[in-house]
């Protein structure tokens, strides 16, 4: 393995509009490559040391639905269950149907959003926040937004088409945080902490309110600004992260680099961690992985950085590795999030890279799969 392209690519991209970023690379349980480039705030002059901590955003919900597998495991849920039958808010799901003269009426949704809808992004639900049911949980709450009433709210906001028929990017990770938090009797924080973060060994790394110390060493958050030509710090806040008490599944995550690659290969190994703990079976993670989309389905997974991939419980997954213009192999899977955090996971070859940057406008269709290819290229 020869890693210079690797350290090259990253290296060019904190020379163009990243302010900085830190990559790892762990196969067959061994660390083979880590990278830093730039810096955690260019303002105070603060290089990327590889301590920083980081709001890695949708990468959050990789984590997410390898903690709700865990209660698969159990028996606790079943994937083909109608999600009423532990969030009863769902019982009544309304529909959106457009007329032809452009107005909007809500229907009653013939199918029942099932568990496993969730998982697929195919309940319906999209990201749209601004209703007034999550604006009285902020009111009643004192801005606190605890999960479940978060998640009640979400269940009166109408769906976008009929559950299980379409693909849609919304808040069903987010709805899955909370079905978590309904049927262990726990916090979502507290239920994935037992059950990933501390058998992995990620004692950095957490849903809730972060501790005074993982907050200091947080990467300053950018978004870059064309105009002006340079990243302009933002403050490190993340837009759905509604209140201190709301748990995001969808996007609440802290972590560190090297905590998310304890998850990361964990999950390319069959659900066995660096540390020789088990978090799932290697049977469960190969269903995580598989595609879950239909050819309906298929079609509305038309990001530019997807080519080639469909989509299975929470990732993105390599269906025809041709079609993607990848090196890598049918299987791979991942996901990414909005600041630039970004990862793979390979159970073929048992490896994992994880990458991480602080910048809003991401860049991520240009990156992620040149990085995902420079990767492949250095193993031979």
């Amino acid at each position: 393995m020869n890693f210079k392209k690797l350290d090259d690519f990253l290296d060019k991209l904190t020379s163009w509009k990243i302010p900085g970023n830190d990559c790892i690379v762990i196969k067959d349980g061994e660390t083979v490559y880590r990278h830093l480039s730039g810096y955690a705030d260019i303002e105070a002059g603060r290089k990327i040391k590889g301590d920083e901590t980081y709001n890695v955003w949708s990468c959050s919900k990789p984590v997410t639905c390898a903690a709700a597998l865990t209660l698969y495991e159990k028996g606790v849920i079943e994937l083909t269950d109608p999600l009423s039958d532990y969030l009863p808010e769902f019982a009544n799901v309304k529909v959106e149907h457009k007329n032809s003269d452009g107005s909007v009426d809500l229907v009653p949704a013939k199918n029942k959003i099932k568990v496993k809808d969730l998982f697929s992004m195919s309940s319906g639900l999209s990201y749209n926040v601004d209703f007034p049911e999550l604006n009285e949980v902020r009111k009643k709450s004192n801005g606190r937004c605890p999960t479940r009433d978060v998640v009640r709210a979400i269940a009166s906001s109408p769906l976008e088409f009929e559950p299980g028929t379409h693909w849609l990017y919304g808040l069903s990770h987010d709805v899955l945080a909370g079905l978590v938090e309904e049927v262990s009797g726990v916090s979502f924080n507290e239920y994935v902490t037992e059950n990933i973060f501390k058998p992995l060994g990620m004692k950095e790394s957490t849903f809730g309110s972060p501790s005074e110390e993982l907050v200091s060493r947080m990467a300053r958050q950018y978004e870059y600004n064309d105009e002006l030509g340079r990243a302009v710090p933002t403050d490190n806040s993340v837009s759905f992260k509604f209140g201190p008490d709301y748990h995001s599944g969808g996007a609440g995550l802290i972590t560190t680099v090297e905590d998310y690659s304890k998850f990361s290969y964990a999950m390319a190994n069959g659900g066995l961690g660096l540390n020789g703990e088990r978090i799932l079976s290697t049977r469960t993670v190969a269903l995580m992985g598989q595609n879950a989309m239909n050819e309906t389905q298929m079609k509305d997974i038309n990001w530019s950085n997807l080519g080639g991939y469909g989509y299975g419980l929470g990732v993105r997954t390599m269906v025809t590795p041709a079609d993607g213009g990848s090196n890598g192999p049918a299987g791979e899977f991942g996901w990414g999030g909005a600041a630039g955090a970004w990862v793979i996971i390979d159970p073929v070859n048992k490896l994992t890279l994880f990458y991480a940057e602080h910048l809003l406008n991401s860049q991520e269709p240009y990156i992620s799969p040149r990085l995902r290819n420079v990767l492949y290229s250095c193993l031979d």
